[in-house]
């Protein structure tokens, strides 16, 4: 462990001093670039391009880019560059994740690698935590690019199709991550090339990179279309299951939050629905809804994970505390939560596309990031993104004071210790900002400084109209501020000239998260740029945390404990809180690595998909793409009919003659010959007179053909996600059979996918043999297929 640390440090020194000798060099060329005139400087942009375009190392023209920057920063926006801010720039110039404290101006580090970067021509996508910060940084930062000559773009939701391929085009495109993700897959749903937005993807620098690309990483992109919705099925599961007992009925693992059902609970399901077997297939869809539902009832909790807003159900995104606007649970999870809450039941979604954050960003050609919060995760930067952590000093030394923190024995106390905090900061006209986990804890918070007459300010998802305002005047003498994350990642809050004289902004945090990160950006809302501020955390043994990953723990230190008032002193319990935190980052990774390792199997499918989709998009001519089908096509039919079980006297030749003239539409003679691969060559000329069929019909409809066949794939990828989505649900159960999850995943999934590419490839031989059964009608594509 030593070691590794000491050549962590190594490693650090030796990049830091290399990036010091060119920043060195950066400063060198200031006083020239004072003396260029802005057309001289715009100049020079081109000049730079055409260079890096015509071979030139990047490294060969990084330093003149900085300082050009640099110059036109200061004309435009008034910010001169500090020597730090370069060093920033430059680790992400390099694909590395710039760890920089709050208030050290990570915006305008981000000018210096997305000007040098966009210099390629190919397009530079900057990623934000939201699309407020989206249009900021596009209208702040985008003034230096544009000064530049360079022409910059914002992509979000709301813009036309003609809107959004303007944006693309620019130089440097701004926008939220999961936008840039929808637009991959929509894509790859296009039927014409000339419907796609993205160019290839080169470079990405993504803002909060540690939430991006970790904290978002389990939640996937899901492109859906509207599906049945069994309202009635719905709620007579939603009224069983709310009469289940914990442990009789069915069993939580609170750690990964998981649900099963007991053999008690199995029976009632049988019982009340009639049926023998809830595992039979046939029940498949009942024994879907009843794990769903009782996932809504027993995992979801109202004000923590979602909220009821206008008779909807509004998701909550637990790492940032604001609302998922247009984001909806899959498979049915949604419709389990809304009957639930008895609110109208929606229709279920249907997936039609989807890709993890996390695959998407792999899927660039260069990532940098940016973020206050990256070290503790160093190693699952290395090992998923081949990102490393440079952690840029800054520029003026922080003296905010980080206090230990105070525990006791319940949450009560906690509050109270709470409240005395806040009346005594109020009473010097402190400003306090509280942090709380949920807006549930928000509202106990809110609930006890009323019950000391303490006036408040509170931020959440539910008043999150406020934000403005309340995140404005947070930094003032006097004021208390209650917040959920909301308040955390990407905040600024700005001291007045009191609140500095009272020793700056006291956070106070009213548990641990399950991420030290998440811990760490609370603390950052203090001390920014050299400001003085306090942190302090005020725990309880009855925390989620505890309770949830150190259950043996807990009750060991509880034993030990006297039932007294007043903070809990005794050093193990306060070891046992991070023992509870560090367990639930452990666990959290676990998944999120054996989420990357599924998610793998899928990602090598979709790709492979959609290089066949693009195929099909991009040939002038699908003669030779489609002619190699029928010999597939029926060659499988042979194999399907005439295995190794049966003797050449047992094949089932008038089956296997009646599959064989219902696909191609013609009469088929077969002679009984002693071998399958006899059979395949008796076959031949039958094959040839297909893909002659196939050539000929393409060549009068190609087009037509070509919608056709984009429909097909796509019907049969809905398809395939629809069956891979299932078995990813039920496949850690493997683990008890002794079987390894991933690699059972891996395989029942390609024998998924080649039946999913069996029958695409079958229906397009079907449909081409029978031209003229496929017609448009109505702009709508018909087509008679078996």
């Amino acid at each position: 462990m030593f070691q590794r640390v000491k050549q962590l440090l190594d490693e650090q020194s030796r990049r830091m001093r290399r990036y010091e000798k060119i920043v060195l060099s950066i400063n060198s060329l200031e006083a020239e670039m004072q003396q260029k005139t802005d057309d001289e400087l715009c100049r020079l942009t081109a000049s730079l391009k055409e260079r890096l375009q015509t071979g030139e190392s990047v490294e060969a023209i990084t330093a003149t880019a900085f300082a050009l920057v640099r110059e036109a920063s200061k004309r435009t926006l008034g910010f001169r560059h500090y020597d730090v801010q370069l060093i920033g720039g430059l680790s992400l110039l390099e694909g590395h994740i710039a760890e920089m404290a709050t208030g050290e101006g990570k915006t305008l580090v981000a000018s210096l690698a997305s000007f040098t970067q966009s210099l390629y021509g190919q397009g530079v996508h900057v990623i934000t935590v939201n699309d407020y910060l989206a249009r900021r940084d596009a209208e702040q930062i985008g003034q230096i690019h544009r000064f530049l000559g360079l022409t910059v773009g914002i992509n979000h939701s709301d813009l036309s199709f003609d809107e959004k391929r303007a944006a693309y085009a620019a130089d440097i495109t701004y926008g939220v991550g999961t936008e840039f993700g929808f637009d991959y897959l929509r894509d790859h749903l296009v039927m014409r090339k000339e419907d796609r937005l993205q160019r290839p993807l080169r470079f990405a620098l993504i803002d909060e990179v540690d939430s991006i690309l970790i904290d978002e990483a389990k939640t996937p992109l899901i492109m859906a279309e509207r599906d049945t919705v069994h309202e009635a099925l719905q709620q007579l599961v939603r009224r069983v299951i709310e009469a289940f007992q914990p442990e009789e009925d069915y069993t939580f693992d609170d750690e990964i939050k998981a649900v099963a059902l007991t053999d008690q609970g199995i029976e009632t399901i049988e019982r009340t629905f009639g049926v023998d077997q809830l595992f039979a297939a046939e029940h498949a869809v009942l024994f879907h809804y009843v794990i769903q539902a009782l996932r809504a009832h027993v995992v979801l909790t109202r004000d923590i994970d979602y909220i009821v807003k206008d008779d909807k159900i509004a998701l909550v995104d637990l790492f940032t505390g604001r609302l998922m606007e247009g984001r909806s649970l899959s498979d049915g999870l949604h419709q389990a939560l809304e009957a639930k809450e008895n609110v109208p039941v929606t229709e279920e979604n249907r997936t039609t596309a989807q890709i993890t954050i996390q695959h998407y960003f792999r899927l660039y050609h260069h990532v940098s990031g940016m973020t206050g919060t990256a070290s503790t995760s160093r190693d699952e930067f290395l090992k998923t993104y081949r990102m490393d952590v440079v952690s840029i000093p800054p520029n003026r030394p922080k003296i905010r004071i980080d206090e230990p923190d105070v525990l006791f024995l319940t949450r009560q106390e906690k509050y109270q210790a709470i409240a005395q905090a806040t009346r005594l900061a109020h009473q010097t006209r402190q400003p306090v900002l509280i942090g709380t986990t949920s807006i549930e804890q928000s509202l106990k918070v809110a609930h006890v400084l009323e019950h000391e007459q303490l006036p408040y300010e509170i931020l959440n998802a539910k008043t999150v109209d406020q934000e403005i305002r309340i995140i404005e005047s947070a930094g003032q003498a006097g004021r208390i501020t209650i917040a959920t994350n909301m308040a955390g990642r990407g905040t600024d809050i700005v001291l007045d000239a009191s609140a500095k004289q009272q020793g700056g902004l006291l956070v106070i945090g009213t548990e641990r998260h399950e991420s030290v990160r998440i811990d760490n950006q609370l603390r950052g809302r203090a001390g920014r740029q050299g400001d003085p501020g306090l942190t302090r955390f005020y725990l309880s043994l009855e925390d989620e945390l505890p309770r949830r990953f150190a259950k043996d723990r807990l009750t060991r230190v509880q034993k030990k404990l006297p039932a007294v008032a007043g903070p809990v002193t005794l050093k193990e319990a306060r070891q046992l809180m991070s023992y509870a935190q560090e367990t639930c980052e452990s666990v959290n990774r676990s998944v999120r690595d054996e989420l990357v390792q599924l998610e793998d199997v899928i990602s090598e499918q979709r790709l492979a998909i959609y290089r066949l989709r693009n195929q099909i998009v991009e040939s002038e001519s699908l003669e030779g793409f489609a002619q190699p089908f029928a010999a597939r096509v029926i060659h499988a039919l042979v194999d399907e009919h005439l295995h190794d079980a049966l003797v050449p006297e047992e094949w089932p030749l008038p089956l296997l003659t009646s599959e064989l003239e219902q696909l191609v539409q013609q009469p088929v003679l077969l002679e009984r010959v002693e071998s399958r691969q006899e059979m395949k060559q008796q076959l031949a000329p039958l094959i040839a007179e297909t893909e002659t069929t196939m050539t000929d019909h393409l060549a009068s409809h190609e087009e037509t053909a070509r919608r056709f066949m984009l429909l097909a794939l796509d019907e049969q990828w809905t398809s395939h996600l629809t069956a891979m989505n299932s078995l990813k649900e039920g496949i850690h159960l493997r683990g008890y059979a002794q079987e390894q999850p991933v690699r059972i995943f891996e395989q029942e999934g390609m024998n998924y996918f080649t039946y999913a590419i069996s029958a695409f490839e079958k229906q397009i031989v079907s449909s081409l043999c029978r031209f003229e059964s496929i017609t448009t009608e109505g702009g709508m594509l018909h087509a008679t297929v078996d």
